[in-house]
């Protein structure tokens, strides 16, 4: 089965905060990527609320289970207690931690397994006794799947934003494809199944999807919010899963 496409959200809620009103609407603009065959929705809610804000998602959570059932909401960030607590109240099918800075951009590296284990275990554990599916934000190294297993985590989240920064590079492409098809690799010996996100696009995804027969999930935000700009959102939501494999 192709990648499932999860649409993040964050660009649509950071051009509604430029203004003191209500609009592009996060949700108006979740359900017609919904509407149009994704099969999910993120956000990555952080504490300045300058993407998602925290009122947002029971808003998302809301839309999903009286519109969309068949669909999942993913809330990625970093771990800490708010988050989890907010994780807890809005009751996501998926959670994607991140060892994010709060100041950072955005998203720009994955976990030092080995090294934040012993953070990252009792995390796991508790965010699993909840019920939740647990994705963990990794660099493309197999080195650290082994330790990221340990954690009992459900997934990897593959960062491809070294993938996608290759766009006018073939070579170097190339050659990055393969270290996150190798670290893919380790995590399915593992038990865990991958995701993958950042800086992906309907040029870059067919290659991925390729390299990584079970990708399980990509979730996608800049790119796809860019693209919709000129082909509108629910197009867009068809081109992209159709680069997956739809």
């Amino acid at each position: 089965m192709p990648a499932k496409l999860s649409v993040n959200l964050n660009a649509v809620a950071m051009l509604r905060n430029r203004r003191d009103l209500p609009w592009p609407s996060v949700t108006g603009i979740g359900r017609l990527a919904l509407a149009a065959g994704a099969h999910g929705l993120t956000v990555h809610p952080r504490p300045d609320e300058r993407h998602t804000r925290n009122a947002d998602l029971p808003e998302i959570r809301a839309l999903i289970d009286d519109e969309f059932p068949h669909a999942e909401f993913n809330i990625e960030g970093y771990p800490t207690e708010e988050f989890l607590r907010l994780v807890e109240k809005n009751q996501p099918e998926q959670v994607t931690l991140v060892p994010d800075d709060p100041a950072q951009a955005t998203s720009d590296h994955g976990w030092n397994f080995a090294g934040q284990s012993n953070f990252l275990t009792p995390i796991v554990k508790r965010l699993k006794k909840g019920g939740f599916r647990v994705s963990l934000f990794s660099d493309a190294d197999p080195a650290g799947i082994e330790a990221a297993a340990n954690t009992g985590a459900d997934r990897i989240e593959l960062y491809t934003g070294p993938y996608g920064s290759f766009h006018d590079d073939l070579a170097g492409g190339r050659k990055e494809l393969e270290r996150l098809g190798k670290t893919a690799e380790a995590a399915v010996s593992a038990g865990l199944a991958v995701n993958a996100g950042h800086d992906l696009t309907v040029a870059n995804l067919p290659a991925l999807a390729r390299r990584i027969p079970l990708l399980a999930e990509v979730s996608i935000g800049h790119g796809l919010t860019a693209d919709a700009l000129e082909y509108g959102m629910p197009e867009t939501v068809r081109r992209f899963l159709k680069a997956c494999g739809w």
